[in-house]
């Protein structure tokens, strides 16, 4: 499960993380800071490791991988009070759950029959489960096997006969995608008269029978088009992931809303506003179309711009919505609102959004804004490790979650309030004016057109609330064309002008192109405020796309236009005027970009994916597995908006001088000293490769060594490492590991033993002989104290036994946040904490007055499995340099194999 093949991918960059510690050595040595705040020792119970918001009381329930039962991901109340499951990778479950406060905890637990007759065929691997409607709604995610038969789809089990199992199974749609992409959750709208699903965009959207989205979506980005140069997505097009609404009986299906990567879940206020929840990309890390993940209001006829590798939108674009909030990196499984919890009134307006990657559940606090809401991040829960799946409100109030996928040991919790605060129903806050004026304009979006719709929505096209703007404008396409093309070419105000040309640029044809320019050149650009700007120049770029180049006179007029505007004292203006007049061919633009590309301050040092909420130095040791990449990335973050330059001058054909291309092929090279995520070297390498290919034949080859091509692998997605593994690797075990190591570490290759060191990183976190890092202990001395077994044992399950000195530590700040670090040193007011292993000096001080407690981590930060990329006599020569200290004169390498016996 789990959001993104992206997440699927993160296993492959195992091996090039880093060897934090090898934990079992790390108990020898002595802390050399002093104490950390008082604690229990390692916290290694079910409920020990959860940090909770005060006056919650958390209860472990049920371990369904102890009981053989697989992993479950997915959860839902009947009507009798009891909770159906999922496992991910098998069937269905239900259990009765004893109450609040009862003797036992333990609940009953049954698999459930399906099918009758000749219909015995399983039923599992959902990931949505919804009871409504005397019926369980089942959204299966499932590549057909003998096993489980049943494809992906929306399955509908009902019980015919009284027997208190579902006999009756109907496929209500069968879905073209699985995998962690693929179909995800279901739930009931709320007048409960209709269903709403949601897919990943490894879902082929299927026939719908309605579209509020106008389905002539396109990729329209002027941006040069590079795909994940390690394939992800590469076949994926618009319109990505996508909610539908569908009757109890499936017969009518709408499109609500599109444009999203890999949404997991949605959920709905009190109000009737949709959320959903969506999905990163990590392997984008550090590049300027990174997109964090984020919580977006799911408006009639949304869409989010999702495109695939380096065409995603930007949240600037007056044709898709911005998120009310991004969260930053994780891997989005589930969102749930507070409405119907007992809990205290803070949480009453809240969406509780579950991470499994970092084991956080984000309270997001919702405060309306204009026609939407903004969003307010809390830590509500987390723990170290936590990999959340699903979760659900109770029919006593309590929030129940899941822990698992992908074969992980998997449990489940509830969660009650037992403080002081009244948990008494609050009533719902009334819909504001402009919320109520959207959702009017919405109401033009379905159903055909309406006469009417121009008159009203006409003059919301210049509304200051963008989500009025874009619902007037959705209202507008929605009626044919030709009833007002005249009208938006004509239209005198330069904000309701833009508005319709953006909507004419969508749906007409090609011959209104020149009077597009005209209108868009007829504006005072100066007058506008930079969003007002940023949508002229949204609007320009739409026309080029779906409309083609200029011819001269229409060219002559948009450089007269723009050209006086560039550069701009904004990074996103900059971007869209560069994109527009490189498009163009302007004069003089690839100068002026080049400055831009060249500077080292300013607005050009720009994250990647805009503020976030949670700070990303604080994921990395709640999850080294994944959350190393983000601690390499940091080390040495790529500069976006240079990197937007630079990809978007691969595009400029004309205009070049040789002292220009000099300057530019030389910016490639010291980009490829950047560390960004698995993707950063193979999207900057295609840049490359089409800025190779506007230049003169007879100087690609002096452009290619002057850009660092020979840094490259032959496929560009990597540097060269000359130490590199040869593998094949495989998966090693303890035992296996061992069966090839023992009585073998003599006569070994010294070089290759360094070099596999090297290779998978342990010099980043460990000294040998007087080089590398400090995170970890000196391994000079490792084999006077343990065995080859005792280091395998480290390496290949780092957990297992976790020194104090070496772990991490979560301090729960009376705020109800968290930070996660090593506890390097303390003083009278402050703990200093490094939570970066590839930047160890680098460290965040913690007041102590603001510290409530703290615990240590269970969780190794080395990375489990380093090993598995490296074949046996790989292995070998890295077993022997480690028992060697690293010394090349130690006897391992001349002394004999002693002879067996009988020899």
């Amino acid at each position: 499960m789990l959001t993104k093949q992206s997440s699927s991918a993160r296993k492959a960059s195992g091996v090039v993380l880093g060897l934090v510690i090898l934990s079992v050595v790390a108990a020898s040595y002595t802390h050399v800071t002093k104490t950390a705040p008082a604690q229990s020792a390692f916290e290694d119970s079910k409920v020990g490791k959860l940090k909770l918001q005060p006056g919650f009381k958390a209860e472990h329930l049920y371990s369904p991988s102890e009981n053989e039962q697989g992993s479950w991901v997915s959860m839902a109340f009947d009507h009798k009070g009891r909770m159906i499951v999922s496992d991910q990778y098998g069937g269905l479950f239900r259990l009765q759950i004893p109450a609040i406060g009862a003797a036992s905890v333990k609940p009953t637990v049954e698999k459930l029959k399906i099918g009758s007759g000749s219909d015995t065929l399983e039923m599992g691997a959902a990931q949505g489960l919804l009871y409504a409607f005397n019926s369980l709604y089942v959204v299966v995610n499932n590549r057909a096997s003998e096993k489980l038969p049943r494809g992906s789809g929306l399955y509908r089990l009902q019980d015919t006969n009284g027997d208190d199992q579902f006999d009756k199974v109907t496929l209500m749609k069968a879905m073209v995608g699985d995998g962690e992409h693929g179909p995800h959750s279901i739930i009931l709208s709320p007048d409960k008269q209709s269903l709403y699903v949601i897919a990943g965009n490894h879902t082929d959207l299927p026939p719908l029978d309605a579209y509020r989205l106008p389905t002539n979506w396109k990729d329209d980005n002027l941006f040069p088009l590079i795909k994940d140069p390690r394939g992800h997505a590469n076949d994926r097009h618009a319109p990505g992931g996508w909610i539908a609404q569908l009757d109890p009986d499936g017969k009518k299906w709408e499109l609500i809303s599109a444009g999203y990567r890999n949404a997991f879940d949605m959920a709905f206020n009190e109000v009737g506003d949709l959320f959903v929840y969506d999905a990163d990309m990590e392997w984008d890390f550090g590049l300027p179309w990174y997109r964090p993940t984020r919580i977006c209001h799911a408006t009639s006829a949304s869409e989010f711009g999702w495109r695939t590798g380096n065409a995603k939108w930007s949240p600037t674009f007056a044709d898709n919505l911005p998120p009310i909030i991004n969260i930053g990196q994780g891997s989005p499984t589930n969102l749930l609102h507070t409405k119907d919890a007992r809990f205290p009134a803070k949480y009453k307006h809240t969406l509780l959004a579950f991470d499994w990657s970092f084991g956080i559940i984000h309270a997001i606090h919702l405060k309306p804004s204009g026609s939407t809401y903004a969003g307010e991040r809390e830590e509500f829960l987390s723990g170290i490790p936590l990999p959340l799946t699903d979760g659900t409100i109770g029919p006593d109030g309590a929030l129940y979650f899941l822990t698992g996928g992908r074969r992980l040991e998997s449990d489940l919790y509830r969660v009650s309030y037992e403080g002081s605060e009244s948990t008494a129903p609050v009533a719902a806050k009334p819909i504001n004016a402009e919320n109520q004026l959207r959702r009017n304009l919405e109401k033009y979006h379905t159903g055909g057109p309406n006469k009417q719709a121009i008159n009203d929505a006409w003059p919301q096209l210049k509304n200051p609330d963008r989500f009025v703007r874009y619902a007037a404008r959705l209202a507008v396409e929605h009626q044919p064309v030709a009833e007002w093309q005249q009208k938006a070419l004509q239209e005198k105000d330069p904000i309701i002008a833009t508005n319709a040309l953006i909507a004419l640029a969508r749906h007409g044809d090609v011959a209104q192109k020149a009077g597009i320019f005209k209108a868009l050149t007829s504006i005072n650009f100066k007058a506008l405020t930079e969003p007002q700007q940023l949508d002229v120049l949204r609007a320009t770029e739409l026309t080029l796309s779906r409309m083609g180049q200029p011819d001269a006179a229409q060219k002559t007029a948009l450089v007269a236009f723009l050209d006086p505007n560039y550069p701009a004292k904004s990074a996103e203006l900059n971007r869209a005027l560069s994109k527009v007049l490189i498009t163009i061919e302007a004069p003089g633009v690839i100068s002026k970009t080049l400055a831009l590309l060249e500077k080292k301050e300013g607005l050009d040092l720009v994250q990647a994916g805009g503020d976030m909420a949670t700070a990303s130095s604080d994921l990395i040791m709640r999850n080294p597995q994944y959350g190393l990449d983000i601690a390499g990335m940091l080390e040495k973050m790529p500069p976006a908006q240079q990197t937007y330059y630079a990809t978007m001058l691969s595009a400029a054909k004309t205009g070049w001088t040789p002292e220009l291309q000099e300057r530019y092929f030389k910016w490639f090279r010291g980009a490829f000293s950047y560390k960004g995520g698995r993707s950063y070297i193979g999207f900057i390498d295609k840049a490359r490769k089409l800025a190779l290919a506007n230049v003169p034949e007879a100087k690609r080859g002096y452009f290619d060594k002057l850009s660092g091509g020979e840094l490259l692998t032959s496929n560009g997605n990597d540097l060269v490492v000359t130490n590199y593994p040869k593998g094949p690797g495989k998966r090693w075990q303890l035992e296996q590991a061992m069966t090839v190591v023992d009585n073998n570490l003599h006569s070994r290759n010294y070089q290759q033993g360094k070099d596999m060191y090297l290779a998978i990183t342990c010099a980043r976190c460990h000294t040998m002989r007087g080089e590398g890092g400090n995170v970890g202990p000196d391994l000079t001395q490792l084999a006077t104290r343990f065995s080859a077994k005792d280091m395998l044992e480290a390496i290949i399950d780092p957990s297992k036994a976790v020194s104090d000195q070496y772990a991490a530590t979560q301090f729960i700040l009376k705020s109800g946040e968290s930070i996660v670090g090593r506890l390097t040193n303390e003083d009278k007011n402050a703990y200093y904490v490094s939570q970066n292993p590839f930047a160890p000096d680098m460290l965040q001080k913690i007041l102590k007055k603001d510290v409530v407690s703290s615990k240590y981590s269970a969780v190794s930060v080395m990375l489990p499995g380093l090993i598995n990329s490296l074949n046996e006599e790989e292995l070998k020569d890295l077993m022997a340099y480690l028992m060697a200290g690293g010394n090349e004169k130690h006897p391992i390498y001349t002394e004999k194999a002693a002879a067996s016996p009988g020899k």
